[in-house]
């Protein structure tokens, strides 16, 4: 039997009135937990296996897929509406989605959101159907050597994150890696950075941090302009003009691919997809520097990155049953609960979940897109809200979510300090995001370096000795160079201009 022949055996089953009723309620509730900072695809599924126990497999997996890229979906426009990411996965939608909430775009922002999502998740989708056991290959080659050289690669995203300042973006990373490193050591048990503090010995959550920095932080900035604010701007059309259309196709398609060969890899994810993507269009668009003031592709790229990743984090679940991520950890969990062994023989052994579940997907899609789109304008009237009422329920909205996290009135004064750690930020010019991206990617480096280590026997030369660890950071050191010279550069030309100012400074006393 082809791969057609396969597909249209899996739509036969995602097609049974019982499948769709339950690909819509998977969509629909991963929606809506997607725009709820603190609650996430994880605590979503792991509230649904009791749900699904006593349900046919088949069924239980197409709902529980459906919570998982529906909330990536929406976790969309909380990022964009409230600069309060729902996700993690939509922490880089939020640099330019925001600023175009704030000139009166949010309703395009949340257009381009949806339809990037679509696309990107139906490229995810297409990629899953074809290349599915040659790509489960390629994850297994990767070992902790290469996971280092990539996440190297992806820390060097942080020069396009970083502004004019490169030096100020690098000192945010390295901040964010230190948060990372932050708990008990889990390989000798030590101690790091814990100053005694029994509630720091499980380490900092990426939610207080990010809501923190991004959230409570807007709210610090426009309780500082009270009272100096512009004209209230009216929310534009949703409808993309053809100009539009065609500026955003490109960056969709290349973060499609991007962000589904990321989401293969186990451990990389939705969120590194979405920074990679967006550092990646930054790093060669003609506008680059529009980014983070409201530039459509700064929403596109990272939205099709995320869902695109979301759907290819499936490939190395379903044919290797290595779950690449927590939520596909959590997945793993239900699949063998359901009595369905995940792996090489899944295809030919239980066809009709791994095609069911993969032609649900495109349905899914489609029902999330239907959805969405017509919302987006109840979405939008978020921004109409006054200020007085508004500013107070982002508050609310980041409290119950840091607190659903583990009941913990610590994680609220950690909220608390990381919203004043980004209100200074902000005063002082210090970027977000690259303190994000280190945080991100600081364990998993950490972590892959020292296995490689181990496995070497310490030898350092392992990262340079084989050929994947070499290339990859080999482009990591090329794509820091151009940032490098264009600060020697600008250097150089600013001692010449003091050296300039201080002769002719001299001719005038002379000449008095």
């Amino acid at each position: 039997m082809d791969t057609f022949d396969q597909l249209m055996q899996g739509f036969s089953v995602a097609l049974t009135p019982q499948n769709l009723l339950f690909v819509f309620i998977g969509v629909l509730a991963g929606t809506i937990i997607g725009t709820l900072p603190g609650l996430g695809p994880m605590s979503a599924i792991a509230l649904m296996i009791p749900v699904a126990f006593g349900m046919d497999p088949t069924t239980a997996i197409i709902m529980l897929a459906g919570v998982y890229y529906g909330a990536i979906f929406g976790g969309s426009t909380s990022s964009i509406l409230l600069n309060a990411p729902g996700v993690a996965g939509t922490v880089a939608t939020s640099f330019d989605g925001y600023p175009m909430a704030q000139q009166g775009r949010a309703g395009k922002a949340l257009a381009i959101a949806a339809i990037s999502s679509f696309v990107g998740g139906t490229i995810g989708i297409l990629g899953l159907m074809a290349v599915a056991p040659a790509l489960s290959s390629l994850a297994v080659s990767f070992g902790p050597a290469e996971y280092f050289a990539l996440m190297i690669l992806g820390l060097t995203a942080v020069v396009t994150l970083a502004g004019k300042n490169i030096t100020k973006g690098l000192i945010a990373a390295v901040v964010g890696v230190m948060i990372a490193l932050v708990g008990i050591d889990t390989q000798t048990a030590n101690q790091r950075f814990t100053f005694g503090l029994p509630d720091l010995l499980e380490g900092i959550d990426f939610l207080i941090v990010a809501l923190g920095i991004f959230a409570l932080a807007e709210v610090l900035v426009m309780l500082t302009k009270r009272g100096k604010e512009g004209e209230k701007r009216k929310v534009t059309s949703l409808r993309l003009t053809r100009k539009e259309a065609k500026t955003i196709a490109p960056p969709v398609a290349r973060s499609s691919v991007l962000g589904f060969f990321t989401g293969v890899l186990p451990g990389a994810g939705a969120t590194v997809a979405s920074f990679l993507s967006y550092s990646f269009e930054k790093r060669i668009a003609k506008d680059g520097k529009t980014f983070g003031k409201g530039n459509i592709k700064g929403v596109a790229a990272p939205e099709s990155a995320n869902n695109a990743a979301a759907v290819g984090s499936f490939v190395p679940l379903l044919t290797l049953a290595v779950p690449g991520s927590g939520t596909t950890a959590i997945l793993l969990g239900a699949l063998l609960v359901l009595d369905v062994q995940p792996g090489p023989m899944m295809m030919t052994d239980r066809p009709e979940v791994f095609w069911g579940v993969i032609a649900s997907m495109y349905i899914g899609s489609i029902v999330l897109l239907v959805l969405n789109l017509p919302l987006i304008p109840v979405f939008a009237k978020v921004l109409d809200t006054p200020k007085t009422l508004l500013l107070p329920l982002v508050v609310v909205f980041c409290v119950v979510g840091v607190y659903g996290l583990s009941f913990s009135t610590f994680d609220l004064w950690l909220l608390i300090t990381f919203g004043a750690i980004g209100f200074l930020m902000r005063a002082n010019g210090f970027p977000a995001a690259p303190l994000i991206l280190g945080l991100i990617l600081g364990g998993l480096m950490e972590r892959s370096m020292r296995q490689a280590l181990q496995i070497s026997g310490g030898d350092w030369t392992v990262f340079a000795t084989q050929p994947i660890p070499a290339i990859l950071l080999g482009l990591a050191i090329l794509s820091l160079l151009p940032a490098v010279i264009g600060t020697v550069r600008r250097s150089r030309r600013g001692a010449e201009q003091d050296i300039d100012g201080g002769q002719e400074k001299e001719k005038v006393s002379e000449r008095i």
